[in-house]
């Protein structure tokens, strides 16, 4: 099959019974303690032991995603050989072929190959999890490139790699491998949205970049700026009126299940498109990660085209309030007062604290328009939970210890994983204001709580919800097991699981 996506390229993957013919590398698994499989056994007789001998000179034990290559083997048909670890069998579940599929793209992406052959034949049919599905799934998540703006481009810096067939026994592979690529298409949008400058993704173009998805079922409803004024979503349209672009309120409403789900999932996130700091105004060294400001918005965006695309039976709406903060002459000031759309006022201590005002009115709209039962909300929100978690886990808080469970049932078997956080009383107190209802910002300590008890202010008596604050995870500065620098995509796959788990129709 053929797949393609913005950002990505184009390549053929294929799952085939038996080895092809044509030029090509060659991938081959290997177990804990270099337990090779049928496959790998016949390689290695047909070079005269060259691979183990390879694994025996390199150290290799198996463990997972370790590769050893053999460059122009003798013996095999094949323009280099790639023994990559998978460990322990009983232990391999998918993010293990993940690994495995992302390892090997990432060594081949730029190396000259055009073909690889990855031949799990010999491997245990009856496993649970699918390998095949799997390591298909890890080559397209780290083969995505974000290259629009790159013309000078040398010929050792352009991918190569073309076509991906992997050798497969099972039956069931290609209807695996198609829910998975339905959540990766998910992921490419997200990532490319958190990787476009902000002069060419702001409000009006996050809307337009994501308006492809009614074709896909997925009904859209845009406010502007006139209609969110008469909505009285003052916390919103504090933080836009700085900036020359207007803002925008994005829903996204899929509905997979005939109607039969009357209460959705609502799904909302912070989509700051820029964030200066307004007159709070950010250090300029590394000012220009802000683009990447709106990474909960456009992992809502991401998530709700995953759901489309494999035609998820679940009820969800996809909430993205999109702003641009910035420091001009009409721009809000320390100290104001805005009173958000719920009635409750706020006085603005910091104009960097601007997440927190968008989210609190895209939460009382989404409550009022479509009574969602679970609300989960994501935003790249604060620096501190950065300095609490870095860039290993994203933050929870929730209302509903039943819902957190949910939440990090999902983040353990997608990968992105959540760390839970407390809410209470003593951190609510914190965010009193003499003048007004709230103030936007608590003491230095204890930031990300206060954020969220901030957004839990905004929730109707019982509404189950839960705020991740995924500020370390949405942008990587080195590449990760799936990602190469940059944009990670997180919190797509995060959301898909949970759905799926917790909300999807049987």
């Amino acid at each position: 099959m053929d797949f393609a996506s913005a950002g990505f390229g184009s390549m053929m993957i294929d799952f085939v019974s038996a080895r092809p013919q044509q030029p090509h590398a060659l991938a081959l698994p290997v177990g804990k303690d270099r337990v090779l499989t049928r496959a790998g056994e016949e390689a290695d007789h047909a070079g005269g032991g060259q691979l183990r001998r390879a694994l025996d000179t390199a150290r290799a034990d198996g463990e997972v995603a370790q590769i050893t290559e053999v460059l122009a083997p003798a013996g095999l048909d094949c323009s280099r050989l790639l023994a990559i670890g998978h460990g322990v069998p009983s232990k391999a579940d998918g993010s293990v072929w993940e690994r495995i599929g992302a390892a090997l793209a990432a060594r081949l992406q730029t190396s000259g190959e055009r073909h690889l052959v990855i031949d799990l034949s010999g491997l245990d049919a009856s496993a649970a999890v699918n390998p095949a599905a799997h390591v298909a799934f890890g080559v397209l998540l780290r083969s995505w490139r974000h290259d629009v703006y790159r013309t000078r481009l040398s010929e050792r810096q352009k991918p190569t790699l073309e076509q991906i067939t992997i050798v497969d026994q099972r039956a069931d592979t290609a209807e695996v491998f198609q829910r998975l690529r339905a959540t990766a298409e998910g992921v490419f949008l997200t990532r490319t949205l958190v990787s476009e400058p902000a002069n060419i993704v702001y409000p009006e173009t996050f809307v337009d970049r994501c308006s492809h998805l009614a074709e896909l079922g997925v009904e859209i409803t845009v406010l502007g700026q006139e209609e969110m004024e008469a909505l009285g979503m003052g916390a919103l349209l504090g933080v836009s009126q700085g900036s020359s672009r207007p803002p925008r309120l994005l829903a996204m409403r899929w509905d997979g299940t005939g109607g039969a789900v009357k209460t959705p999932v609502a799904l909302v996130g912070k989509g700051v498109t820029f964030d200066t700091g307004g007159i709070s105004i950010k250090p300029a060294a590394g000012m220009e990660d802000m683009k990447w400001d709106m990474g909960g918005a456009g992992a809502v965006a991401g998530a709700m085209k995953a759901l489309a695309m494999r035609k998820a039976r679940a009820h969800v709406i996809g909430i993205c309030g999109l702003v641009e903060n910035m420091p001009d002459g009409n721009a809000q000031r320390p100290g104001d007062v805005v009173t958000t759309m719920s009635g409750q006022t706020v006085e603005v201590i910091n104009t960097d604290a601007e997440g927190r005002l968008v989210l609190c009115d895209a939460l009382t709209w989404v409550q009022r328009n479509y009574k969602p039962g679970v609300i989960v909300d994501l935003a790249t929100l604060t620096g501190a939970m950065i300095i609490s978690l870095g860039h290993e886990y994203g933050g929870l808080f929730t209302n509903d210890d039943d819902l957190g469970q949910q939440l990090l049932a999902a983040g353990r078997a997608s990968g992105d994983q959540l760390w839970q956080f407390p809410l209470g009383d003593a951190y609510d107190k914190l965010i009193d204001s003499p003048i007004a209802d709230m103030k936007n910002v608590g003491p230095r300590y204890g930031g990300s709580i206060t954020a969220a008890q901030f957004l839990k202010r905004f929730v109707e008596d019982g509404v189950k919800w839960a705020h991740l604050d995924i500020a370390g995870m949405v942008w990587a500065a080195k590449p990760g097991p799936l990602w190469d620098k940059g944009a990670t995509g997180y919190g797509v796959r995060l959301l898909d699981q949970f759905i799926a788990a917790n909300h999807e129709l049987g």
